[in-house]
């Protein structure tokens, strides 16, 4: 997600090398290119829905692109909930049109039948909007919808039991 710098090697999103940038210009690109879904949701309590999903744009200096937004918030089912103050996932990681989304264990928190929905609407969104989503989870039934799983065991990519790398 560039928030850190790597030992070794490099890390690319495009043709940008994220190590190269000044912590200014990686916070930047972060809030432009990639979209974070944490289990939490880490959204700020104060603010209504809609404000928590306009932020990072608003951050930028950018106009909210509302016809954008509003497919998504569809796509969420939260058109009821915009003037509220938050208690669930929102489309903040979404809205900014990140090529990007990095979610950790986005329905640890959640029952089975809401999990297959969030599962559901990323995979939809994903689809609609061209994004890339990276998502960590121990759930194998998750794991199993994925174009592609990378298991990680003892600290080494690995494929079956076979090491991988």
């Amino acid at each position: 997600g560039g928030l850190d710098v790597p030992s070794e090697g490099s890390v690319k999103i495009g043709k940008q090398e994220l190590s190269k940038l000044t912590s200014e210009q990686a916070t930047i690109f972060r809030r432009k290119q990639i979209g974070f879904i944490f289990q939490n949701y880490n959204l700020i309590p104060v603010l209504t829905v809609w404000e928590n999903i306009i932020f990072p744009i608003t951050l930028d200096g950018r106009k909210p692109d509302q016809k954008f937004i509003m497919e998504i918030v569809q796509l969420l089912g939260l058109e009821s909930k915009l003037d509220s103050l938050p208690n669930k996932p929102s489309a903040r990681a979404l809205a900014s049109k990140p090529s990007i989304i990095l979610a950790d264990e986005p329905t640890g928190n959640l029952d089975s039948r809401t999990s297959d929905d969030v599962i559901g609407l990323l995979k939809v969104t994903s689809e609609q909007f061209r994004q890339t989503i990276v998502m960590i989870t121990h759930n194998p039934d998750i794991a199993v919808q994925a174009d592609r799983v990378i298991r990680i065991e003892d600290g080494k990519i690995v494929t079956g039991k076979e090491e991988a790398r």
